[in-house]
C-alpha cells in the first residue's frame, strides 16, 4: 500500500465522488417527485434515488481501493463482521454477478468463462464472476484484486470451487469456513466448529490486513449488523398489509445494502429511511399494485434478465409478490446476533442460513409465510444455476397445497444466463397459474 494510493482513493471515494453523487441525487429526486406512476403499480419509492447513490457510491470506492486499503472478496453468506473492524474493502461477487445479470452482461461474461475452460453447468453467478474477471469487463467500472478470498459454504458447496478456482487465477490466500448442514436442527458440536474457523478466519485477516482485530469494534459491528437485518424484517414486514404498500419484486434489489453493507451505519441509515417511507405509503393506502388482487410467496433466486417482463405479467393480473423466501433469508438470523460473546453469536448465525437447513424445516418456514403474509399462491423458482435451493421445490409445492390450501406453480428459469431462460414457456406457465385466480375460475 502506497501514500499516493491511499490519497488517491481519499480524494476519488471519501471527497470528490461523493460530491458528484449527491447532486446527481438531489437531480434524481427532482425528476422524481414529477414522475408520475406507471399504472398498475403504484408510484416510485423515493428511496430508489438513495439505493441507486448507495450501490454507486460502494462500487466507486472500489475502484481505487486495492492498493490503498486491505481488500477481501467474500461469499454473501460468510461473516463480515470479522472484516469490517480491520478496514477492509468488501467485494461481493454474487451481487457483481447479480447487477451484470439486471443489466444483460452476464451472458457475455458465462461465455468468456466457457472459453477458459469452465463448464456450462456451473453455476451462472460463478461463471459471470470468472467471466469478467477474464474479459476485464464490467457494468461497474473496476473491480478491485482482492488481498484475502473468504467463502462460507452455507449457501451451497459449489462457492467452495468456485474460490478455489479465484484463489488459483489470483494468487491470494483463501479462507474457507465449513459449516455442517443442519439436518432436523443445530447440534453442540456444530456450533464450536464453526466458531473456531472463523476465529482462524480473523487471524488470516489480521496478517492480511497487518494489523489486529479489536474486540470492542467486532462487537459494534455485530451490533450494526443486528440492527441492519432488523430493520429489513421490518421493512418486508409491510408486506403483510393489504395492499402491500410495494411492489414485491423490488424487494430484491431492496436487499443490496442488507448484503454488500451490512455491519456499517449507512446500511442502517438507508433502511431506517426506507421504512419510514413504506409505513406511510401504508397508511396513506398506497399500493405496489393498484387493485391488489392476487398476494404471491416467492421461492429462490430472482430471474435477474426478466425482471421488466416479470414485472409486467404479474401487474396485468393484479398480482404482486407480497413475500419472498430469499430476502427473508437475510432478517431471520436478527434474533440469533445476540451480544456478549461476538465469536459465538457469529458461528450461530451463520450455521443457521436457510439453505443450510433441512426440507422440513423449509416447508415449516415456507408454510408459516403464506399465513402470516396471507398468501394465495407461491411461485418456485426452480433455478438451474442454484440447485441446492431448487432441491425439493415440487415437494414443497405439493405439501403446502396438499397441507395448507397454497397452490403453486414451478417455473424453470436460471438467475443470471439468459441462455437458461425459455421467457415464452415461462410466461404461458405463470399466466395459466394466475387465470386461475380469476373471479369464477373455482380457485
Amino acid at each position: 500500500m502506497t501514500v499516493w494510493r491511499r490519497a488517491r482513493h481519499l480524494l476519488e471515494a471519501r471527497l470528490a465522488g461523493p460530491a458528484v453523487l449527491a447532486v446527481q441525487s438531489r437531480r434524481r429526486l427532482a425528476k422524481l417527485a414529477r414522475k408520475p406512476a406507471a399504472p398498475p403499480f403504484g408510484p416510485p419509492l423515493r428511496a430508489s434515488v438513495a439505493l441507486r447513490g448507495l450501490m454507486e457510491r460502494y462500487y466507486l470506492e472500489g475502484r481505487t481501493a486495492d492498493g490503498a486499503r486491505p481488500v477481501a472478496w467474500i461469499t454473501s453468506g460468510a461473516p463480515v463482521e470479522v472484516l469490517r473492524p480491520l478496514g477492509y474493502y468488501v467485494v461481493y461477487p454474487e451481487n457483481h454477478a447479480a447487477i451484470c445479470g439486471a443489466r444483460h452482461a452476464a451472458q457475455a461474461a458465462c461465455e468468456a468463462a466457457e472459453r477458459a475452460g469452465y463448464s456450462r453447468s456451473l453455476c451462472s453467478y460463478a461463471r459471470t464472476d470468472l467471466g469478467t474477471l477474464f474479459s476485464r469487463t464490467t457494468p461497474v467500472g473496476r473491480v478491485p484484486k482482492p488481498d484475502l478470498l473468504v467463502c462460507c459454504t452455507n449457501i451451497c458447496q459449489t462457492v467452495a470451487g468456485w474460490y478455489r478456482a479465484l484463489a488459483h487465477e489470483l494468487r491470494v490466500p483463501l479462507v474457507v469456513v465449513d459449516t455442517p448442514f443442519l439436518q432436523g436442527g443445530e447440534r453442540p458440536h456444530d456450533r464450536t466448529y464453526v466458531r473456531r474457523q472463523i476465529e482462524g478466519l480473523a487471524e488470516a485477516a489480521e496478517r492480511a490486513a497487518r494489523r489486529p482485530l479489536r474486540l470492542a469494534a467486532l462487537e459494534e459491528t455485530l451490533g450494526r449488523s443486528q440492527e441492519t437485518a432488523a430493520l429489513w424484517g421490518e421493512c418486508l414486514e409491510q408486506g403483510r398489509r393489504r395492499p402491500a404498500p410495494w411492489f414485491g419484486l423490488e424487494s430484491f434489489l431492496y436487499m443490496g445494502p442488507m448484503v454488500i453493507l451490512r455491519g456499517t451505519p449507512e446500511a442502517i441509515r438507508f433502511y431506517r429511511a426506507l421504512l419510514a417511507e413504506l409505513r406511510e405509503r401504508a397508511e396513506r393506502g398506497v399500493a405496489g399494485v393498484e387493485g391488489e388482487r392476487v398476494r404471491l410467496l416467492w421461492d429462490n433466486l430472482p430471474i435477474w434478465s426478466e425482471l421488466r417482463r416479470l414485472s409486467d405479467l404479474l401487474g396485468r393480473f393484479g398480482a404482486n409478490l407480497v413475500a419472498a423466501t430469499y430476502t427473508h433469508a437475510w432478517s431471520d438470523c436478527a434474533d440469533l446476533m445476540q451480544p456478549g460473546d461476538p465469536f459465538d453469536a457469529l458461528a450461530r448465525t451463520y450455521l443457521s442460513v436457510l439453505l443450510n437447513r433441512d426440507l422440513a424445516t423449509r416447508a415449516r418456514d415456507l408454510a408459516a409465510m403464506a399465513r402470516r403474509f396471507r398468501a394465495d399462491g407461491v411461485l418456485f423458482h426452480a433455478d438451474r444455476s442454484c440447485k441446492p435451493y431448487s432441491l425439493g421445490q415440487h415437494g414443497l409445492r405439493e405439501k403446502l397445497a396438499r397441507e395448507h390450501g397454497v397452490p403453486g406453480v414451478v417455473i424453470e428459469a436460471d438467475h443470471s444466463d439468459p441462455r437458461d431462460v425459455a421467457w415464452e414457456a415461462t410466461a404461458n406457465r405463470l399466466e395459466a397459474f394466475l387465470e386461475g385466480f380469476a373471479p369464477g375460475s373455482g380457485r
